[in-house]
């Protein structure tokens, strides 16, 4: 297994330990997802596959605080946006969106004319190390432009 999976682990045994309830039920359920990702994969997971599962765990609660925003349900947005702020720990430190900026002008001068061009080359770089929804702002941007 990962170093990230261990680390995962072990902040849920001190969870427990504290009687955290909510910070044992988060760091549970996303080891239950990595469990499933590992059965799915077929393979022992490495730290970019918990980071996947991380992100998408951060991407289905960033959903349900718009719900809950929307339905005027504050008190259940906040939990989800703690819950935001707990799992983001655990990932790497982000890339400057400068950095983002300049790979995505890169691969515009490539060659790549379009959105799904664009983040076909610029993805890759970054994975685990920056979010989807902000590359493809930038490159929007800078395909706007032209």
């Amino acid at each position: 297994m990962s170093a990230l999976f261990d680390r995962l682990q072990a902040e849920m045994a001190t969870a427990r330990k504290a009687q955290d309830k909510p910070q044992t039920l988060l760091l549970s359920t996303i080891i239950s997802d990595a469990k499933n990702r590992k059965i799915e994969l077929m393979r022992d997971l490495t730290d970019d596959d918990v980071i996947d599962v991380i992100r998408k765990g951060i991407k289905r609660r960033k959903e349900s605080v718009e719900m809950y925003e929307k339905g005027g349900r504050e008190e259940l947005a906040a939990k989800e946006r703690a819950e935001v702020a707990a799992l983001e720990k655990f990932l790497p430190a982000q890339v400057n969106p400068e950095e983002l900026r300049a790979a995505v002008k890169a691969a515009i001068a490539a060659g790549a004319t379009n959105i799904g061009a664009v983040m076909g080359k610029v993805m890759p770089q970054f994975k685990g190390r920056a979010d989807g929804s902000a590359i493809n702002a930038i490159a929007r941007e800078e395909l706007g432009g032209k």
